[in-house]
């Protein structure tokens, strides 16, 4: 008998409701990736690239083009010059930069601080190393943090405090405020901030996001992982990227080098090309996005679900009390069946799932899902 180090893992929820959703010939607005094709010109480059031979290993922390591209982008977006060989790595997606990063800084017997709803692969990587996840719940219904909790929570064995924002599943972001609350809890401490800032770009209503690149103490002790398979609707290459000071950067990768060594070649090539090539499709990313968010909320405005505000992020999160009274894994499963729409659950996000009735929809779909989506959920 193998003795597992996750005892508490099986088959992500998302690979469990996306499999519900192709037995049941269901419209899968669980998992959260988009059904429509990144930018023509970008899948060009990709095809150059091959076609020119770049197929071979890239540098471990990434092609220089690109990681000089995303010092450009974190300059002209967050004020904040970066050195582009010693401060950035180019990463095989989010996930990985997200492992790597704690794997490199968190020892045994040392604790993370977590926020629930808190996506599924942070306490994983958390207990591999040893360590212990230290729950926070978000405030329910604008989860937001509660930084007295946090302070509260800080012990000699505090090492990390990872934040999400726009955070998955509830689409919350973070304020100035909040990272000055984060900076004054963290000041003259040895914490490291992980700041997993995926959907970076997809903040609404004219609102910008907060990164923790923004403010000037807080980066120079902090890791920020990106996606380029958010911003680019393409994240089946798996392509993310960490930013973070020498020092960190030098410990980060010694974790990489081990883990992947090296990023899909021939994306790197792409996305440096179409990021100095197209740098407004970042830039225009909020308004695509706001109009898939408005669209939806309309198309599903006259079901019995109850929609909750969505300030940032691609999901929908719904209340669903005045359908059924039952809990989101029972109902997640109903909906399938007997509904005919795939969602994702809130409760495997949270060490202590509270007793609320939502669920998480994807709006990051074309305009066909949709209507197929909301169709049924009206119905229900």
């Amino acid at each position: 008998m193998i003795d597992t180090k996750l005892p508490k893992v099986g088959t992500t929820i998302f690979s469990v409701m996306s499999q519900l959703a192709v037995e049941h010939k269901a419209v899968n607005l669980g998992q959260g990736f988009p059904d429509f094709e990144p930018p023509q010109a970008l899948r060009d480059a990709l095809s150059r690239a091959m076609n020119e031979g770049r197929n071979q290993y890239a540098p471990l922390h990434g092609i220089a083009p690109l990681r000089e591209q995303i010092a450009l982008k974190t300059e002209r977006l967050y004020g904040r010059k970066v050195n582009a060989d010693s401060e950035i790595t180019v990463t095989s997606g989010a996930t990985e930069a997200l492992f790597s990063a704690i794997a490199a800084v968190v020892r045994a017997g040392e604790e993370v601080i977590v926020f629930d709803p808190a996506y599924d692969s942070y306490e994983p990587a958390i207990e591999l190393q040893g360590a212990r996840a230290v729950h926070i719940p978000l405030t329910v219904p604008t989860f937001a943090i509660d930084w007295q909790r946090v302070r509260d929570a800080i012990t000699p064995k505090t090492r990390m405090i990872l934040i999400n924002s726009p955070h998955n599943p509830t689409g919350a972001v973070l304020s100035a405020n909040d990272l000055e609350e984060l900076a004054s809890i963290v000041r003259d401490t040895s914490i490291v901030v992980l700041s997993d800032e995926v959907y970076e770009h997809i903040v609404y209503d004219g609102a910008q996001h907060e990164s923790v690149l923004r403010h000037p103490e807080l980066a120079a002790r902090s890791i920020v992982v990106s996606s380029f398979g958010k911003t680019y609707h393409c994240t089946g290459w798996k392509v993310g990227y960490a930013v973070a000071p020498a020092a960190l950067s030098a410990e980060f990768r010694k974790v990489h080098q081990y883990l992947t060594f090296c990023t899909f070649h021939p994306a790197q090539v792409a996305f440096a090309e179409f990021m100095a090539s197209h740098p407004e499709h970042y830039l225009e990313l909020p308004a695509f996005y706001q109009a898939k968010r408005d669209r939806f909320r309309a198309l599903i405005e006259p079901s019995r679900f109850k929609l909750l505000d969505v300030p940032g992020g691609y999901f929908q999160l719904v209340d669903y009390s005045a359908i059924r009274d039952e809990g989101d894994l029972a109902f997640s499963k109903w909906m399938v069946e007997k509904g005919g729409v795939a969602a994702i659950p809130l409760a495997p996000f949270y060490e202590s799932p509270p007793d609320t009735r939502l669920l998480r929809l994807c709006f990051a779909k074309s305009d066909a899902t949709m209507d197929a989506a909301a169709e049924r959920l009206c119905q229900l």
